[in-house]
């Protein structure tokens, strides 16, 4: 089993956090746009709790995969780990590997998941995917020797891809997170302004859809110009980097939109070093430390936060599922729809309290 990093402790205390409620609108997805970062917050509670379902085995052993050793990779390892406690204290014992590569790698991921294969020990095998076009191919093969393949925490590849993936669970609705956050910023710009943008890793659906959805936002607006995207690989540093060159290239730029946990943070780096925070605006996603402290500061206008607690959990549930032969249905969806909630300066205090039991 992983060893968790000392960085996302704090998510174990299974907190309320606030987000945005009042005045808003629905989307097919039932995502909500925020219209007014003033507005009251509502709340959500991290699931916690198994449902009814009997185990038909008292031991399970799975393999999971993500992309890339991430922070936001380990707090959906709290909520596996939680699970597994869970199943536990009801006598069903469950092992894990939960590995990743330092560095994204789709070649890597194959190989990881072809090995744990051809162990023929692993109940399940769950990825989360780095680049559908690559990885696809593989988990079908996979399914058609038998093997047993879900998809899980960030990133799918669907029936539409041609995958045979058993069920997927986690983010289903990152293209709606990339139009929520662009329309944060275009609300906050008053509609008008140049915005550059930052990806995450060619080819990972849940960077990609974000970028598409925030694209198909800023079309709608005459006045906004999208002036350059650039794709960081998920690394603070290279988001940084990037960040810098635009002040160069677009010396009047007014906004800049991130598609991923790490962007976030090698932008809002860059633009408090420049001291640009009154000309430009950043949204971004999930919840890095550094992140919600700029939020706190006001270098970071929004940030979106998914549930990963939830993601590693419902990992977990629907596994044990899969390992006993149960197809989607009744027992469990193929997609499941974990939630994702924007948040604004106001919220930065009680989100670094709640995430980090760091307390002013």
């Amino acid at each position: 089993m992983m060893k968790l990093r000392i960085y996302s402790v704090f998510l174990l205390s299974l907190f309320i956090i606030t987000g945005c409620s009042r005045n808003q609108k629905n989307n097919s997805n039932n995502q909500l746009v925020p219209e007014d970062p003033e507005m009251e917050s509502g709340e959500f509670q991290l699931k916690s709790v198994l449902d009814s379902y009997v185990p038909q085995k008292k031991s399970y052993n799975f393999y999971l995969t993500y992309k890339t050793a991430h922070p936001w990779w380990d707090a959906v390892a709290l909520g596996i780990e939680d699970a597994v406690k869970q199943f536990e204290s009801n006598d069903v014992y469950i092992t894990y590997d939960y590995l990743a590569p330092e560095k994204m790698s789709a070649y890597d991921q194959i190989e990881r998941i072809q090995k744990a294969a051809a162990k023929k020990t692993y109940d399940v095998i769950g990825v989360d995917v780095a680049d559908i076009s690559i990885v696809t191919p593989v988990i079908n093969k996979l399914i058609d020797r038998g093997q047993k393949v879900m998809t899980f925490s960030s990133s799918d590849s669907g029936k539409e891809n041609g995958c045979k993936r058993i069920a997927y669970v986690g983010n289903t609705h990152n293209y709606e997170d990339g139009k929520i956050l662009a329309e944060c910023l275009c609300q906050k710009l008053n509609y008008k302004g140049k915005i550059a943008m930052l990806v995450g890793n060619h080819g990972a659906p849940c960077h990609e859809d974000r970028a598409q959805g925030a694209k198909d936002v800023f079309a709608q607006y005459p006045d906004i110009s999208l002036v350059d995207e650039q794709y960081d690989e998920d690394l603070e540093e290279k988001a940084y980097e990037f960040t810098k060159g635009f002040f160069g290239k677009y010396p009047d730029l007014n906004g800049i939109i991130c598609c991923n946990m790490s962007n976030s943070v090698g932008a809002g780096r860059a633009v408090k070093e420049k001291g640009k925070t009154e000309q430009i605006v950043i949204t971004g996603m999930d919840h890095d430390k550094r992140a919600l402290e700029y939020m706190r500061e006001g270098i970071i206008y929004a940030l979106a936060l998914q549930d990963c607690y939830a993601i590693g959990f419902d990992t977990i549930t629907t596994a044990v599922k899969i390992a006993d032969g149960l197809l989607p249905g009744s027992a469990y969806p193929e997609m499941t729809e974990e939630n994702t909630e924007v948040f604004f300066q106001k919220d930065a205090d009680s989100l670094l309290s709640s995430l980090y039991g760091e307390i002013d």
